[in-house]
């Protein structure tokens, strides 16, 4: 790991900017991604420090290269360290946001990425080195937050849980993996479920411009949601638009139940589903993985 003098002193970020040492760098990185890798040079971008993190992913934890400017954060497969990289990702700072992971004795110094499209956990060789990604993420965030005027954002989307966290669908608590039942991820929560209880596809804008994969209680929950957002919609136009300083509870002719009223919301969970937590905090919860499906 290593880092620049900006990362230390945020003051030098406006004199590297346009300094022959700061495009050398970014230049490298550049040529490390080869023609499979986006351009990353532009005005005013600093490539503050880099280093080797270990990435939690679907089949096991693997080694990227992670590169922090002061604006986006990049990272990618190592084919050969220092020589050449490859599937490069690239990660607007004001999109992100940080959660340091409790220590467990099988996973130390983690922490998670999280932004509006994918999130996923990583981990330093050490503590010191996780502090010091993390202290130098947050910062670059907030400087890219009040210079953009943006709000950190509210949305993330849901890590998936490694496979190897459970041998059986974290749905339907029947249907037990193996070399001929494959595993699938709900796009929506992330859960690792059987092809029975993730057949669903809802169109979620912010991952894909394509239905994608959800699991039978996110699906039930997405598509009460959309029902009660267009049924609000509808009630909205047929009360016409509101005078100029009427309160919204005067607004239209037509009275009718409170916006507090949700029917069957929490109702229709017939199989499986009430036997597994909606919702468990399988990273922030500091337990092993059997204990949930022991």
């Amino acid at each position: 790991m290593s880092w620049g003098v900006a990362a230390e002193c945020p003051k030098m970020v406006d004199y590297l900017a346009n300094t022959e040492i700061n495009s050398q760098r970014i230049a490298a990185v550049e040529s490390c991604f080869g023609a499979s890798g986006q351009p990353l040079a532009l005005p005013g971008r600093v490539l503050l420090g880099e280093g080797v993190l270990t990435k939690e992913c679907r089949k096991k934890a693997k080694p990227r290269i992670f590169f922090l400017f002061n604006d986006i954060l990049v990272y990618g497969s190592i084919v050969l360290n220092k020589r050449k990289y490859r599937s490069q990702h690239i990660i607007p700072l004001e999109e992100v946001t940080l959660e340091p992971l409790p220590e467990t004795l099988q996973a130390k110094n983690r922490w998670m990425i999280k932004t509006a499209k994918k999130s996923f956990v990583v981990s330093a060789a050490s503590a010191t080195e996780r502090q010091e990604w993390i202290s130098h993420i947050e910062e670059c965030v907030r400087r890219q937050l009040l210079a953009t005027g943006l709000q950190p954002s509210t949305e993330h989307a849901a890590p998936w849980i490694p496979d190897k966290a459970t041998d059986i669908c974290m749905r339907c608590t029947q249907t037990r993996f193996s070399a001929l039942t494959r595993r699938h991820h709900c796009r929506k929560c992330g859960f690792v479920v059987c092809a029975e209880c993730s057949r669903e596809r809802f169109l979620l804008p912010r991952l894909s411009p394509k239905p994608l994969r959800v699991c039978s209680l996110c699906f039930r929950e997405l598509a009460a949601q959309k029902q009660k957002e267009e049924e609000e919609e509808e009630e909205e136009e047929e009360q016409g638009p509101r005078v100029p300083g009427q309160p919204a509870y005067l607004a239209g002719a037509v009275c009718g139940a409170s916006s507090g009223d949700d029917d069957d919301s929490d109702e229709d969970r017939e199989g499986g589903d009430g036997d597994w937590p909606s919702r468990v905090e399988f990273y922030a919860g500091g337990v092993s993985w059997s204990s949930f499906h022991s």
